[in-house]
C-alpha cells in the first residue's frame, strides 16, 4: 500500500467512521452520504501498489483506481468509500493497521465500522441494524440504549470487520453497524438509511437528509423488480 499526507487537519479526539464497499455497497453508501453530507475534506489517500485485476473497455484495457480517501470534518475523521476492497490479505492488513495508526495520531476515542447483514428475515423494507462491538462491557452498555446486537455467533470478513479486530487489539473501542438486507447484489439504501440512523443515534451527531437515498431505493427497487 502507498500511503500520502496532503494535510495536517487540527483534530482533537475525533471519532472515526471507517467503512469500505461490501455486499449491497452498504459500507460505499454510508460513507459517501456523510462525505457529501458533511461536506469533509480530504487529508490523506491511501492506494493498492499492483493491481489485482484490469479492466477490458472493449478492445483495450485501463487500470482501476483503487484509492481510498481519509477525510475530516470537526470532531470527526471518515475513511474509505471508493471501489472495493484491498483483495490480498496482506494489503487488508496494512489498510487497517494504518487506520490504527491515524486514529492514535489524533487520539481518536472511537472507531465506527459498518456494512450489511445477509439475512432471510422478510423485513418489509424495514430493514434493522445490528451491532457488535469490541468488549462485553460496551455491548451491555449499547444493550441499555435498545439497539439490536447480533444475534448469532458468526465470521465478519472483509475491512468492515477485521478493522474491529484491529482496535480491539490496540485498545481502541469500537462498534460494528450491520444493516439487513435480503438481497446483496443491488445497492441496499434502505439498510443505509437504517445505519445511518443508528450512528445519529449513538454519536449525538446529524449527518443530514437521507431522502435522496430513500430516492434512490425507490428507483433501484422498480428496476429490480421489472
Amino acid at each position: 500500500m502507498e500511503f500520502n499526507q496532503n494535510e495536517e487537519p487540527n483534530l482533537k479526539k475525533p471519532i472515526i467512521i471507517a467503512a469500505m464497499q461490501d455486499m449491497g455497497n452498504v459500507g460505499n453508501i454510508v460513507i459517501n452520504f456523510i462525505n457529501d453530507s458533511l461536506r469533509t475534506k480530504a487529508f490523506r489517500t491511501s492506494k493498492t501498489t499492483y493491481p489485482t485485476y484490469v479492466i477490458d473497455k472493449g478492445g483495450y484495457i485501463d487500470l482501476p483506481d483503487e484509492s481510498w480517501e481519509y477525510r475530516y470534518t470537526d470532531d470527526l475523521i471518515v475513511f474509505g468509500g471508493g471501489k472495493g476492497q484491498p483483495q490480498s490479505t496482506s494489503e487488508l492488513n496494512e489498510l487497517c493497521q494504518d487506520v490504527i495508526d491515524v486514529a492514535k495520531k489524533y487520539s481518536a476515542k472511537f472507531i465506527y465500522t459498518l456494512g450489511g447483514f445477509h439475512t432471510n428475515r422478510i423485513f418489509n423494507n424495514e430493514p434493522k441494524t445490528y451491532i457488535t462491538t469490541t468488549s462485553i462491557e460496551l455491548t451491555k452498555q449499547m444493550e441499555m440504549l435498545s439497539v439490536d446486537t447480533t444475534p448469532q455467533k458468526s465470521i465478519i470478513t472483509g475491512f468492515n470487520g477485521l478493522i474491529l479486530g484491529f482496535a480491539k487489539k490496540n485498545g481502541i473501542q469500537g462498534i460494528g453497524m450491520y444493516g439487513e438486507l435480503n438481497e446483496p447484489e443491488i445497492p441496499q439504501y434502505r439498510a443505509a438509511i437504517s445505519i445511518i440512523k443508528t450512528l445519529e443515534k449513538l454519536t449525538y451527531m446529524k449527518f443530514g437528509d437521507t431522502s435522496q437515498l430513500e430516492a434512490n431505493f425507490q428507483e433501484t427497487e422498480k428496476g429490480f423488480r421489472n
